[in-house]
């Protein structure tokens, strides 16, 4: 097992490591929506790219969420076949937002065998949630 500063420095260097295979600005939390963010995540178990919708105000939250269960065929199409879509997601922390995401499974942040896949995923699968944002981003937050 990693103590904390190892499990810290892990993490940093695979972020610096995709950071310089991608050298790129992603979208993420640039939608100008301050509820929706697009996000990368990794940790033990899973990767997942995601539109997160967090807001305390669970009638936005719907509301957001809806509009984007309204495009889940365009979402099948256009981003994966495997997309799921969780009203009610729990966060490790406790809170409760909703989450339109594809996943990886079976891979782990500490084994940097894992990391050229995981960099392809995210690379990949990031492109496709942002070209979706910029094609229905006018319908989404109308």
């Amino acid at each position: 097992m990693f103590s904390k500063e190892e499990s810290k420095k892990i993490r940093e260097d695979f972020w610096i490591f995709f950071g310089k295979r991608y050298p790129r600005k992603w979208l993420l939390y640039d939608t100008k929506v301050k509820e929706i963010n697009l996000k990368f995540s990794f940790d033990n178990t899973k990767a997942l790219v995601s539109f997160d919708i967090e807001t305390h105000d669970p009638i936005f939250r719907e509301y957001y969420f809806e509009k984007f269960e309204s495009l889940k065929n365009l979402l099948k199409i256009e981003v994966s076949e495997d997309i799921v879509f969780a009203k009610e997601y729990i966060r490790s922390s406790g809170k409760i937002i909703s989450r339109i995401y594809v996943e990886k499974l079976n891979v782990n942040i500490h084994n940097k065998k894992h990391w050229p896949e995981v960099f392809e995923f995210f690379h990949d699968n990031m492109e496709k949630f942002e070209l979706f944002w910029w094609e229905y981003q006018d319908f989404i937050t109308a």
